[in-house]
């Protein structure tokens, strides 16, 4: 269907060295990332926020076709994607992710947009993608 890229450049040791991402449409244009950026909150990116920015978009979208075919449309939808980072074993893993969704949306009521934003949250292609616990709290504004 469709195939797209994003690339990443690194020289140096994994405390020391420097990296950057890049995307395809140039939204990232060798962008720092690091060690530092990762692990110690300094600037810079990372690989999970990027993934939570991927998956937020995802579900955003997925939500906005499950509403359509409801016949339902948002006004507004914000999704923050929390991703956490933990070390496991001898390395690190992504051990969740946490969506937090408010949206405003004329004529639903809050059962049918927690089934609507659940099936989202299963079904856009990032969730399906990462292997970890996906949770979601859903949040309809008057």
């Amino acid at each position: 269907m469709t195939t797209t890229h994003g690339s990443a450049k690194w020289q140096g040791g994994i405390k020391d060295g420097k990296g950057a991402i890049s995307t395809k449409s140039g939204a990232l244009s060798d962008y720092p990332y690091g060690f530092a950026s990762r692990f110690e909150g300094k600037p810079g990116s990372n690989p999970e926020e990027l993934i939570g920015a991927a998956h937020a978009a995802c579900f955003t979208m997925a939500l906005s076709l499950i509403l359509g075919e409801a016949k339902l449309t948002a006004e507004h939808m914000e999704t923050k994607a929390d991703v956490t980072l933990e070390k496991v074993g001898d390395g690190f893993a992504i051990t969740s992710v946490h969506l937090a969704l408010t949206a405003k949306i004329p004529g639903a009521d809050d059962a049918t947009f927690q089934e609507l934003a659940g099936k989202a949250k299963a079904g856009c292609p990032v969730s399906k993608l990462l292997n970890t616990k996906i949770t979601l709290d859903a949040s309809l504004q008057a």
